[in-house]
C-alpha cells in the first residue's frame, strides 16, 4: 500500500513541477511592469517580483484545494476518534462546502473594500488558526463549526490572489490567471493520498495540523513579497451593504442544506424538506435581486451578474465546468457499482482526468493569445461531452474496465482542463477593476453547477437503486446536455491578446 501511494505521490510531484517549469517559462520578462488596463495610459509602477507572488498565492490556492478534500479520506476515522455518528462525521464536509459558499461573494466584496493584500493575508490567518483549533478538538460539534470557519478563510483565496495578479502583473496577467485552472486538479489529486498516508500512519488530526505550517511560510512571505494595493483598485464605498449580504447569505444557505438533504438517501419522507428550503432558496434569492437593482450601492453590482456578456460568462461557468467537476466526483461510485472496482482503484481514475487537465490547461493558456476564448470552448465542449459517451458504454476493443473508465476520464479532465483559461479570462476581460468579486462569482457558478449536478444524482439513486445503469443514464443526458448548451459559446465575449 505505501509503495502505491509513493508512485502515486511521485506522479503528482511531477505534475508540480511540471507546473512550475510552466510557470517559468511564461515569464516574459521581470522589468517593471506598466498598467494600461481599462484605457488608461501606461504608466510606470514598483516593479513585483511575478514569479514569487504567483507561487505566494498559488501555494494558497494549493492549500485550499488540497483540503477540500483531504478530509474525506479521515471520516471513519473522526467518527472513531471522536466516538461520533458517521453522519455528524460528514457534516465536517458539508459545514465546509457552506462556509467556502457563503463567503465567496463576501470575501469577493471585502477584497474591493478593504484590498487584495489585506484580506488575502486575514484568510490565510483565518484558514491557519482554524486548522489547528480542528486538529485539536475532542467533539464533533466545535469540530463542524471550526471547519466553516476555515472555509471562511479558503474562500477568500481565489478572489484575492485573482485580484493581486489583476492588478499588478500588467500585460502578463492573463496568462498567469490562467495558470490558477492547473493548481486546484494538482490539489484534488494528492489530497485523499496525503490523507491516507496521515490516516493510515499517524493520526486523523494530521490532516490538520499540515495546513499549519504551509499557513505561516505562505504568511511570512506574503508579509514580505506581496506588492501593497493601491488605493485606486479599493471601493470608495464606506459601508457594506448588510441587507443584501443577509438576503443572497439566506438564499444560499437554504439551497445548500436542500441539496444536502436530497443528496442524503433518506428515502421519501425527506423530499418535502428538501422543497420546502428550495422554496425559501428562490424566495430569498428573488428577494436578493429585487433589492440590488434598487439601492446605490448594492453588494454586487447587477450587472456583474447578469449584465450584458457578464450573464452568458457565469452561465457558461456553471454549465461548462460546474456540473464538469460535479459529474468526476460520480466517477468512483460508478466504477464501484457497475464493474466492482476496489476503492483505491476506482480513486485512482480521477488521477488520470486530473492529470489531464493539467497538462491541457497549461497548452490552452500557452496558445491562448492565439485561439481566442471560443475555439477552446467550442473544442473542450466536444472532447468533454465524448468522454461522458464513453464513460456510459461498455468497454469493448478488447479494453479492461479500468483501462475504458481511465481514458474516458482522461477525456472529460482534457475538455475541462481546455476550457478552464478561457471561461475564466472572459469575465475578467470586462471589468478588471472588479477582478476579485468576478473571480468569488466564478467560483460561486462552479461550486453551484457542482453541487447541483451531486445532489441530483444522488437523489435519482436513492429512489431508484442499481447504481451502475443509473449513472451510465446520467453520463448519457450529461453529455447531450453538453451538447445542447454548446451554442451559449457564440455568445461569449471574444478577446485575442492581453486585456
Amino acid at each position: 500500500m505505501y509503495a502505491r501511494m509513493r508512485d502515486l505521490n511521485d506522479t503528482a510531484q511531477a505534475s508540480i513541477l511540471y507546473n512550475l517549469l510552466m510557470v517559468e517559462l511564461s515569464a516574459l520578462m521581470d522589468a517593471p511592469i506598466v498598467d494600461n488596463a481599462a484605457g488608461r495610459s501606461e504608466v510606470a509602477v514598483a516593479p513585483v517580483r511575478r514569479n514569487t507572488v504567483f507561487f505566494i498565492v498559488a501555494a494558497a490556492l494549493l492549500m485550499m484545494s488540497i483540503d477540500s478534500t483531504i478530509v474525506a479520506t479521515a471520516l471513519d476515522a473522526i467518527q472513531q476518534g471522536l466516538d461520533t455518528s458517521i453522519n455528524l462525521a460528514g457534516w465536517t464536509l458539508t459545514a465546509y462546502s457552506l462556509g467556502f459558499v457563503l463567503m465567496l461573494p463576501v470575501s469577493g466584496k471585502l477584497a474591493e473594500r478593504f484590498g487584495r493584500r489585506q484580506v488575502f493575508l486575514a484568510s490565510v490567518v483565518v484558514f491557519t488558526v482554524a486548522s489547528f483549533g480542528c486538529a485539536t478538538m475532542q467533539s464533533i460539534y466545535p469540530l463542524i463549526a471550526l471547519r466553516a470557519i476555515q472555509a471562511a478563510g479558503g474562500a477568500g483565496f481565489t478572489p484575492t490572489a485573482t485580484g493581486i495578479i489583476v492588478d499588478h502583473f500588467g500585460a502578463a496577467r492573463d496568462r498567469y490567471v490562467s495558470l490558477f485552472g492547473s493548481v486546484f486538479p494538482i490539489g484534488a489529486m494528492i489530497g485523499p493520498i496525503f490523507g491516507g498516508y496521515f490516516v493510515g500512519y499517524w493520526s486523523w488530526r494530521d490532516v490538520f495540523y499540515v495546513n499549519v505550517p504551509i499557513g505561516v511560510f505562505i504568511l511570512l512571505f506574503a508579509l514580505r513579497f506581496l506588492p501593497n494595493d493601491r488605493e485606486e483598485t479599493k471601493s470608495r464605498v464606506k459601508h457594506m451593504d448588510v441587507l443584501g449580504v443577509a438576503l443572497l447569505g439566506s438564499g444560499l444557505f437554504a439551497g445548500m442544506l436542500a441539496a444536502s438533504i436530497l443528496g442524503e438517501r433518506h428515502g421519501y419522507a425527506s423530499f418535502p424538506w428538501a422543497i420546502g428550503l428550495l422554496g425559501v432558496a428562490c424566495v430569498m434569492i428573488a428577494l436578493f435581486f429585487r433589492h440590488i437593482r434598487r439601492v446605490d450601492s448594492p453588494f454586487i453590482a447587477p450587472r456583474l451578474i447578469y449584465g450584458r456578456d457578464f450573464g452568458m460568462v457565469n452561465l457558461v461557468n456553471m454549465t461548462y465546468s460546474g456540473i464538469v467537476i460535479g459529474a468526476l466526483a460520480l466517477i468512483p461510485l460508478y466504477a464501484i457499482g457497475r464493474y466492482d472496482m476496489s476503492v483505491l482503484a476506482s480513486g485512482t481514475l480521477l488521477t488520470a482526468q486530473g492529470l489531464a487537465t493539467v497538462v491541457c490547461s497549461l497548452i490552452a493558456v500557452a496558445t491562448l493569445r492565439r485561439t481566442g476564448y471560443r475555439m477552446p470552448l467550442y473544442l473542450g465542449s466536444i472532447v468533454t461531452a465524448f468522454g461522458f459517451l464513453l464513460l456510459a458504454l461498455p468497454p469493448f476493443w478488447g479494453s479492461s474496465p479500468y483501462v475504458w473508465l481511465a481514458f474516458a476520464s482522461l477525456l472529460v479532465g482534457a475538455g475541462n482542463g481546455v476550457i478552464n483559461p478561457a471561461s475564466r479570462n472572459a469575465g475578467l476581460q470586462l471589468a478588471p477593476e472588479s477582478s476579485s468579486m468576478l473571480a468569488a462569482l466564478r467560483t460561486l457558478s462552479l461550486q453551484i453547477g457542482s453541487i447541483a449536478t451531486i445532489s441530483i444524482a444522488t437523489a435519482i439513486l436513492s429512489y431508484r437503486g442499481d447504481t451502475g445503469v443509473t449513472l451510465a443514464t446520467i453520463f448519457v443526458v450529461l453529455a447531450v446536455m453538453r451538447v445542447l448548451v454548446m451554442p451559449l459559446t457564440k455568445w461569449v465575449p471574444e478577446q485575442r491578446g492581453a486585456w
